[in-house]
């Protein structure tokens, strides 16, 4: 028999790596149905047997329910609008105070609760717990809203707290007057019915966050921390529950931000001589700087989905969605830069990906025949948790690419970091068990919080920190966020004190159970 020559050597070789190809390309496909139609990490402590706590129902009689609603309605009729960190209405924040004694008389003649002003307009609460060794946590909400004017095409006046087809339309219903009541009024239904905790915890009201809060939220840290206190956890706004606004998603989700970008206001200024219009230079300060804002935004930031807790969030999510997002999404070991470039695809959803680039501001000139000598721009940055400020800076300066273009950093701070969500996380799994008692057909999932809240500024005093409202979003909804037409159904406020009625008794719980279950939760 005659030696195999070298084409059949060759052949041979060909066919072994494509079978091999073969076999791994099948190997992984079947690896990605098997997780896409079986993994769910949604059931973990679901199945677990609870400490039994004796809990208090939450039935509201008709004269409570009427009051829940003239009371949240008295709320967003006062205008606490905050323009500025130095131009806040203190009238309507004093009128506001005087609401809360109003509404809530249980809370402020409790023996349980300490209450204080800080800071003038800002309220710090004490709810004594029955077990002192039980480490105390933290509810947040704030009292400032942004500015609304009815010229803007409101249905109804943004202070009027008007009723349309069973919706409360005012600034402040969803951001945040609805946790600043809803927690108040849960509140003051479990002291009227005689309860009393088992674990203390704190409620800060700030009436400066859509300012920064620094003065507000930075001096009840200072408080607290003069005191030496230290909390488990800490609830602030957040996310909320989202019913149609992620694309592809079957049912509604709550999801639970674990952290929450950073910030940057960047200032960029180019100066050159000034003179007559009549003999312009080859490139003016605005031509310059237009040259380089168009370069940023035709360079965004890298695309990052993957590398921060927005991973988690698709694959709590992955078993929700249609195909087939349902298999990327199920096998981001090996689809997550295909959906970080689906994501991309809309501004609402890129925001998950990257840190996000804003010009927001652009100023230069004085007179239409005189060249202007300084022209400036102003930069909004949100960073995505895989980065750091300064990371960001130096990509800024090297997307400018011109050194005539001058770039300082106004104001930022890094993002924050990544609280725990295992099963493990004591305040994360109450705060699951809290919405899935209230809204079971939920999905609950962590997230990346895209927008900064007064939660930052307590990162000493609590290693987790969360930021959920139980806000239920339909598509468009959050565009009403800071937006036109600002509002909340009547059902949804009820469903909010429901939550705090609940989570505030769940809390009582000294530790978390062990799972009976095989299901891994991540």
């Amino acid at each position: 028999m005659a030696a195999p020559g070298p084409n059949s050597k060759l052949l041979f070789y060909v066919k072994g790596i494509f079978f091999a190809l073969l076999f791994i390309t099948l190997s992984v496909l079947t690896i990605a149905c098997l997780r896409t139609f079986s993994l769910n990490v949604n059931v973990g402590l679901k199945l677990a047997d609870w400490e039994k706590t004796k809990h208090i129902g939450f039935d509201l009689s008709q004269r409570q329910r009427e009051e829940l609603f003239t009371n949240f309605k008295e709320a967003i009729r006062i205008p606490t609008v905050s323009y500025s960190p130095t131009d806040i209405n203190a009238t309507a924040l004093d009128e506001f105070s005087r609401l809360l004694r109003k509404a809530f008389p249980t809370v402020f003649t409790s023996s349980l609760v300490q209450h204080e002003v800080v800071a003038d307009y800002s309220h710090l609460f004490w709810v004594q717990g029955s077990h002192p060794d039980l480490v105390p946590y933290m509810l947040l909400a704030h009292i400032d809203v942004v500015p609304a004017s009815e010229s803007d095409g409101w249905e109804a006046p943004p202070f009027s707290a008007e009723e349309i087809d069973n919706f409360i339309y005012g600034r402040g219903t969803l951001d945040d007057k609805g946790c600043v009541m809803g927690i108040l009024q849960a509140l003051e239904y479990l002291l009227m019915k005689g309860y009393a905790p088992r674990r203390g915890f704190y409620i800060g009201l700030g009436h400066d966050e859509e300012v920064s809060g620094l003065n507000g939220a930075v001096n009840i840290v200072r408080l607290l921390k003069q005191r030496n206190v230290q909390l488990s956890f800490l609830l602030d706004e957040g996310f909320l529950v989202l019913d149609g606004v992620i694309k592809g998603l079957n049912e509604p989700a709550a999801l639970i931000g674990v952290s929450e970008k950073g910030m940057a206001t960047v200032k960029l200024s180019v100066t050159t001589p000034p003179g007559h219009s009549s003999m312009p230079p080859r490139e003016s300060s605005i031509g310059i700087l237009a040259a380089a804002v168009k370069r940023l935004e035709d360079n965004p930031m890298p695309m990052l989905f993957g590398q921060g807790p927005e991973r988690d969030t698709f694959e709590h999510l992955a078993h929700k969605f249609n195909l087939p997002l349902r298999f990327l999404a199920s096998n981001l070991w090996l689809f997550a830069p295909i959906v970080g470039r689906l994501l991309a695809l809309q501004p609402s959803t890129d925001a998950f990906s990257r840190t996000t680039t804003a010009v927001t501001m652009f100023n230069s000139g004085v007179k239409v025949n005189v060249l202007p000598s300084v022209a400036e721009a102003f930069v909004n940055l949100r960073i995505h948790s895989a980065q750091s400020l300064q990371e960001v800076l130096d990509l800024i300066n090297s997307k400018v690419g011109d050194q005539r273009v001058k770039v300082e950093l106004v104001h930022g701070f890094d993002p924050l970091p990544v609280s725990s969500y295992s099963e493990t996380s004591y305040g994360y799994q109450i705060l699951k068990k809290s919405i899935l008692d209230v809204f079971p057909q939920l999905t609950v999932a962590p997230g990346l919080c895209i927008a900064n809240t007064d939660s930052r500024h307590y990162k000493d005093l609590a290693a987790d920190i969360y930021r959920f409202a139980p806000i239920w979003a339909k598509g468009g909804d959050t565009q009403r966020i800071h937006g036109i037409n600002e509002r909340i159904s009547k059902q949804n406020y009820e469903d909010m004190v429901g939550f705090y009625f609940t989570l505030i008794q769940n809390c009582d719980i000294k530790k978390l159970p062990e799972t009976h279950s095989g299901v891994h939760e991540f």
